[in-house]
């Protein structure tokens, strides 16, 4: 989870963390592109929740009245639904709202994420949704952080593109970012990654945004990051190196341990 509250009246959630790299003052994978929100309102207080849930994480009785604020009304378009994601219980919150974004998408979903390791259920979601004819495009790092993920990742190219789904590298550097657009009228952006360790081994948060006015903006920094990109194509997943493709099926082995 990456959250940071400010006096109970602002919240900022998203993929950054508290490192120079996430804001390009030191280089170490190239270009660092990550995304965050922030939030005024009623929907900080669902941060708040989360935060002192973490903070306070024992069998007593958590009293969240002495941290909360009135808010300031905002007349404006749409729902904002803050959620959090936690390995102890059998809701696999992350994963279902990415299929449910996938499963309803009528024109496109749009995603952007470091780390591509699927189960069954979101690998089929993703081929499923982009069969029917629903344009799903996944950006993915052109400069890896971890070569092993990265190599995993590869693995499933193959599947994706023959079902449609169209796969883009950003030249510049590394992804960190993790977000889901669709249909300009609805989004995701939190701190999910597509892989076992957010979708069922961490605690995570992120934001579901409902025909907002940010969600075309989401969409149009997705837009320019795509301009940035190579994609990848059948001739480009046929001549990796063997030694990739060789690392990335044994990977493949403990894929649920990443």
């Amino acid at each position: 989870r990456k959250i940071l509250l400010i006096d109970g009246k602002v919240a900022f959630t998203g993929g950054v963390n508290l490192a120079d790299e996430y804001i390009n003052k030191i280089e170490r994978f190239g270009h660092w592109k990550d995304t965050a929100l922030m939030l005024e309102g009623p929907a900080v207080d669902t941060f708040l929740v989360l935060f002192l849930q973490m903070w306070t994480y024992s069998n007593e009785t958590l009293d969240v009245t002495p941290y909360m604020v009135e808010h300031k009304v905002f007349d404006t378009p749409g729902f904002v639904v803050p959620y959090g994601d936690i390995p102890l219980d059998k809701d696999k919150v992350g994963e279902n709202v990415y299929i449910d974004i996938l499963n309803h998408a009528r024109d496109f979903v749009h995603i952007m994420t470091p780390y591509l390791i699927l189960d069954g259920e979101l690998l089929h979601a993703l081929k499923f949704a982009a069969e029917r004819g629903v344009d799903v495009s996944i950006i993915m790092p052109g400069i890896p952080d971890k070569k092993s993920a990265y190599y995993l990742a590869k693995t499933y190219y193959p599947t994706l593109l023959a079902s449609g789904v169209k796969i883009y590298e950003y030249t510049p550097g590394f992804v960190h970012a993790k977000v889901f657009v669709s249909d300009n009228s609805r989004a995701v952006v939190g701190t999910i990654n597509l892989d076992y360790r957010s979708l069922y081994h961490h605690f995570e948060c992120a934001t579901y945004l409902y025909r907002t006015s940010s969600v075309l903006a989401i969409e149009k920094d997705f837009q320019a990051t795509k301009d940035q990109c190579h994609r990848v194509s059948t001739t480009d997943v046929k001549n990796l190196p063997f030694h990739q493709k060789a690392l990335g099926l044994l990977t493949k082995l403990v894929a649920p341990l990443m």
